[in-house]
């Protein structure tokens, strides 16, 4: 993965004075306060040496940059702080400057998206920005109709929170709804993520809308919505499991489940294996995962769901599972040693579990 150095580095920095016309060097500042800092500091950096170096009449800072948007080259990384930058400008300015300022950052995003910059117009004005993403949903540019949905979900990973759009879950609806029908899978993508960080604040108007889409489906439809519930499936949400088919796991049973070793040492494996049996006279669709309750450094514990698998079970039958889960060191966690336990969820319901020692 490239690092923020070859991102957004010095040699980025300089391309873009030259893209913008600019006869001096941004300030001295800006490039000394890049050691050591992560991408979005260096953007914010640029973006405060943008805003020192450029006009500071909206107008004049605009021309300067549509005149650099004639040129192939200003692309890239180089686009993310310029758009914070435009975002800080036009939002300091009047309703013109304001709606300019998201046209400019309609046009900017074919280069690089403005779903961080965004977040801006959105925290000045809530109801005025998503007006305008949702005109962008019927435009030719895959990569503008994306920033309608992508720069307005709830919690965009890197970016900040706009306190609104988690208060109003129903805020961005309109928009999703004009979208999770799009050409572009890369469009539809976004409008499941962001139907997915709603069920974070409100389940309930998730699930609603996506039966409604199911209700209205294109080729597409059931991949989008299995995507945007995939976080209340892992929760057990009973309506999402619905939607999807699985229902109440009835003559489904866990047994015989094994963990191999019952003593795992720290950066080893647990193999388990269980049945999965149907003990009705009908087929039965389910979703299985297991759950790992990893003890925290206080001692108690917290649980990580994991998908296992999906399948139909024919009447009377009797179907072995296995997996292998890996606690080998990894940056997003951190383990501790102590009793853990791993459980067998179907359908939302726990139908076994078992204890094994870590450390």
């Amino acid at each position: 993965m490239p690092t923020a150095d070859e991102l957004l580095g010095t040699g980025v920095v300089d391309d873009l004075v030259d893209c913008l016309g600019l006869e001096l060097p941004l300030t001295a500042a800006t490039v000394d306060g890049f050691d050591g800092a992560s991408l979005s500091a260096r953007a914010r950096l640029v973006r405060d040496g943008l805003l020192a170096e450029l006009p500071s009449d909206h107008a004049e800072f605009e021309a300067v940059v549509r005149s650099a948007l004639l040129r192939d080259d200003f692309a890239g990384w180089m686009i993310w702080p310029v758009t914070e930058a435009l975002a800080v400008r036009a939002t300091a300015g009047d309703a013109d400057t304001f709606d300019s300022g998201l046209a400019l950052l309609a046009d900017l995003t074919s280069r690089l998206t403005g779903e961080f910059a965004i977040r801006t117009f959105l925290d000045a004005d809530l109801d005025r920005t998503l007006a305008t993403a949702l005109t962008w949903t019927t435009h030719d540019d895959p990569h503008v109709r994306r920033l309608a949905t992508e720069g307005t979900r709830p919690f965009l990973p890197w970016a900040r929170r706009v306190p609104a759009l988690t208060t109003r879950p129903d805020a961005t609806r309109e928009i999703l709804g004009a979208l999770y029908r799009d050409e572009s899978d890369y469009v539809r993508r976004s409008v499941a993520n962001h139907l997915n960080d709603i069920s974070r604040t409100d389940p309930a108007l998730v699930v609603a809308q996506a039966t409604g889409w199911t209700e209205n489906a294109d080729a597409n439809t059931p991949k989008l919505v299995r995507h945007a519930l995939r976080t209340l499936i892992k929760k057990g949400h009973p309506d999402a499991l619905s939607l999807l088919g699985f229902g109440a796991p009835t003559g489904v049973a866990v047994e015989d489940l094994v963990l191999t070793p019952s003593d795992v040492p720290t950066g080893g494996d647990l193999a388990f294996g269980f049945d999965l049996v149907n003990d009705s006279d009908s087929e039965r669709s389910v979703a299985v995962d297991y759950v790992i309750h990893h003890v925290k450094a206080n001692g108690s514990r917290t649980a990580k769901v994991f998908k296992l698998t999906t399948r139909s079970l024919p009447p009377r039958s009797r179907v072995p599972v296995a997996r292998t889960h890996s606690f080998r060191p990894i940056t997003t966690r951190r383990y501790y040693p102590g009793e853990h336990l791993v459980d067998i969820q179907v359908n939302g319901l726990t139908l076994g579990g078992a204890k094994f020692w870590l450390g």
